[in-house]
C-alpha cells in the first residue's frame, strides 16, 4: 500500500540528514505507528510521503502510484491530517469542507451525505456555520479530520491525530481508523501518546535520528527482533511496554 525505497533527506545542504536510506512497505488492512522522539524525522518523512517535500533520493509509492511522478494521483489515494491544524480561518466550517470537497471532486450529494456523518461522528454539527476562526484548536482539529476523509480516501496518513481532541473524539477517531482497515484499507499515524500505539497498531516502526531503528508487531520487538542497531537483539523480555522498548532503543 505504502513503500519507501531507499528515501534520504537533508537540510542545510545537505548539513543536517533528517531522513537516512528509509526503506519500508506498510501492508493493505494496518494500521501502522510511526513513532521516534522530537526531531527524529517523522513529519519530514510524512510530508515526503504525501507530496509536500521531495527527496534527495529513493523513491516513494502510494498505491503503486509514484509520489514525485504523478503527485495528484497520489495524492487522490491519502487523507492527510498535519500536526498543527492548517485552515482559513475567515471561512465557516461548512464552507471549508465544500472548498475541500470541490477539490477532491466529490459530488454535492455523496459530499452532503458524508459531511453530516462525520460532524456528527465528531460532535461537531452545530458548529459547522460557524467561522473557524472562532474555533477551539480542537474543533479545528475536527474539522481539518473530516475534510481529510471527505474523498473517503484508502490511504490515511495522519501526524499526531489526538492532539487537541477530546476523549470522545479521540474514541471515535480511533474506531474509524479500526473500520477503516477492517476493510482493506490503511493507517500510517505518527503519535507520541505510547499506550495508543501499543493499543492500537498492528506494527510500528520506531525512527531516531533519521533511520528506522525498529520494524514489527510488538510481540516481535518484545522478542528483539526487527531492531537494526539501537537495541540488543535477543535480549526482549515478554511483557516489555512499547515504552520501554522505545527509550530502551532511543536512549542507547
Amino acid at each position: 500500500m505504502i513503500t519507501f525505497r531507499g528515501v534520504s533527506k537533508s537540510y542545510h545542504s545537505g548539513g543536517t540528514r533528517a531522513v537516512d536510506d528509509l526503506n519500508l512497505e506498510v501492508r493493505p488492512g494496518e494500521i501502522f505507528g510511526f513513532l521516534g522522539p522530537n526531531g527524529a524525522g517523522k513529519t519530514t518523512t510524512i510530508k515526503m510521503l504525501v507530496g509536500l517535500l521531495r527527496p534527495d533520493q529513493g523513491q516513494i509509492t502510494v498505491r503503486g502510484v509514484d509520489v514525485a511522478t504523478s503527485p495528484l494521483e497520489a495524492k487522490m489515494q491519502i487523507g492527510f491530517v498535519p500536526d498543527t491544524p492548517e485552515v482559513y480561518d475567515r471561512l465557516s466550517g461548512l464552507e471549508y469542507l465544500n472548498f475541500i470537497g470541490d477539490v477532491y471532486g466529490v459530488a454535492p450529494r455523496e459530499r452532503r451525505q458524508r459531511i453530516e456523518r462525520l460532524a456528527e461522528a465528531f460532535e461537531l454539527t452545530g458548529a459547522l456555520k460557524d467561522r473557524i476562526g472562532g474555533y477551539s484548536h480542537g474543533m479545528q482539529q475536527k474539522v481539518v479530520l473530516i475534510g481529510a476523509l471527505l474523498h473517503e480516501p484508502p490511504v490515511w496518513v495522519l501526524d499526531e491525530p489526538m492532539v487537541g481532541l477530546d476523549p470522545r473524539s479521540a474514541h471515535d477517531l480511533k474506531e474509524l481508523m479500526a473500520d477503516h482497515c477492517a476493510r482493506g484499507n490503511t493507517v500510517f499515524f505518527s503519535t507520541h501518546v505510547l499506550e495508543v500505539a501499543e493499543r492500537l497498531c498492528d506494527r510500528v516502526g520506531i525512527i531516531n535520528k533519521g533511520r528506522l531503528i525498529a520494524l514489527g508487531t510488538l510481540e516481535e520487538l518484545r522478542r528483539g527482533q526487527g531492531r537494526d542497531g539501537g537495541g540488543r537483539d535477543g535480549e526482549g523480555r515478554d511483557g516489555d511496554s512499547l515504552e520501554r522498548i522505545f527509550l530502551e532503543l532511543t536512549e542507547s
